[in-house]
């Protein structure tokens, strides 16, 4: 490569992705260089400790607009307004209703209805304005046809990718039908965009568990996460993982059930030593599962936070990162319950202040806070980006029940998820055949 060249690579690294997309339309040689891998990791390493724009998602969306925090203006992007906004659609059919399944490495899956009431299922890019319509399973019956549009033991909200070099170059989506509340057994199927076909794929569990949250799932590493139980209650005792890329690939697999740490039993008396707040959930930050809750211990209020570390059913799984009282939070007279990490910095926790209707920045190392209010013009968070609300105020009151322990009127779910933006720019990938 000669001299000048590396120069413009250096000085096309400065910009923000947003540019960078507008330069490849400026002549035939710009586009081959923004496309050739040496300039992509170039890119990717000299903005590697650049901040990236993301959302926190509601998981029960009616609508398209599912985007209830965003963060913009960070330095990879440098897009203007929230990653949510950037999200259209338009389907080449009359539809009747649009629903966002879920979202991963900054690809979005989406059903929709169409006009006779059929199911039509897109998976896109929403930011390069990519979309691909999936074929129906060929081997579905219309048994299954109807579960899946009542949402009957069916799940249809989950896919994973596969990453190299900071580019999606696969994606499988995934539905799941489970047999029973409580069983041992699961049944994928898997459209993979390297085939471009459906398979199907029978899963066994260590044991039987209570499958009443399937309908949600956070995808992370190839690897798609539910909440679960082993008996029938309202809260959650594990979670349940299976790894689309990393799996045997033979006819029968198998899936893998951690249970939450953080009890402790009296070996005398039998009672929970530690008193848990919320019930439980979990998130996603730097590239781990991470579960954390609120503990009334001595009199004390503790908020501990784990990271998944080892995919098996055993005390070692958890590693414990952060023990912190919270007595900053407590004496300010926050009420709050949680939220999400920061899926870039395991230090920043979100939480959510019931009292004063705002989201709390809590940083774990500093035990510093500020809390974001929904009122308030858009303001700068503690990577660097502007936060901005959609209709923030009103889910979170509708899903606040949900998190107490003591409330009997349903299952605690995945009530979050985060909508991170990749790191380069990437088409939707598809079969070689389309």
């Amino acid at each position: 490569m000669d001299l000048p060249e590396i120069a413009l690579v250096n000085v096309l690294s400065r910009f923000p992705l947003k540019s960078i997309a507008r330069f490849r339309t400026v002549s035939k040689e710009w586009r081959s260089l923004i496309d050739s891998d040496f300039f992509r990791d170039h890119y990717i390493s000299f903005k590697s400790s650049s901040s990236l724009s993301w959302s926190i998602i509601q998981t029960n969306p009616h609508k398209l607009s599912l985007e209830i925090v965003g963060h913009h203006g960070c330095n990879t992007w440098g897009l203007d307004r929230s990653p949510g906004s950037f999200l259209r659609f338009f389907a080449k059919t009359t539809i009747r209703k649009l629903l966002v399944l879920s979202c991963t490495d900054g690809l979005v899956s989406i059903c929709a209805e169409a006009s006779d009431g059929s199911p039509l299922y897109y998976i896109g890019n929403p930011l390069m304005e990519d979309w691909f319509q999936l074929p129906l399973p060929p081997f579905l019956s219309s048994q299954d046809l109807d579960s899946l549009r009542k949402n009957k033991r069916f799940s249809d909200t989950g896919f994973v990718t596969k990453m190299q070099s900071g580019v999606v170059v696969s994606y499988k989506v995934v539905w799941m039908l489970s047999h029973g509340r409580l069983s041992d057994k699961l049944d994928f199927m898997i459209y993979s965009s390297e085939t471009g076909t459906w398979r199907k794929q029978h899963v066994s569990c260590p044991h039987s568990t209570v499958w009443e949250r399937q309908d949600k799932s956070i995808a992370l590493n190839g690897r798609l996460h539910w909440l679960s139980e082993d008996t029938p209650s309202f809260d959650a005792s594990s979670i349940v993982a299976y790894d689309f890329y990393g799996g045997t690939g033979s006819d029968v697999d198998e899936c893998r059930i951690i249970h939450f740490p953080g009890s402790q039993i009296d070996e005398v008396t039998g009672d929970n030593l530690f008193q848990r707040v919320y019930r439980r959930s979990f998130t996603a930050s730097e590239g781990s599962i991470v579960y954390f809750n609120e503990f009334h211990v001595n009199e004390t209020w503790t908020l501990r936070v784990w990271k998944l570390v080892k995919y098996e059913d055993c005390p070692e799984a958890w590693q414990l990162s952060w023990d912190l009282k919270l007595r900053s939070l407590i004496e300010s007279g926050t009420c709050y319950f949680p939220v999400v990490m920061h899926p870039f910095n395991s230090d920043i926790i979100y939480l959510w202040n019931r009292t004063a209707k705002g989201l709390v920045l809590f940083n774990l190392r500093t035990r510093v806070f500020s809390v974001r209010k929904e009122a308030e013009e858009d303001g700068k968070c503690m990577d660097g980006c502007s936060l901005s609300f959609n209709w923030c105020s009103e889910y979170m009151d509708s899903i606040r029940k949900y998190n107490l322990p003591e409330y009997q009127g349903g299952p605690n779910s995945l009530f979050f998820s985060q909508y991170v933006l990749p790191r380069w720019l990437h088409r939707l990938p598809r079969p070689q055949s389309t």
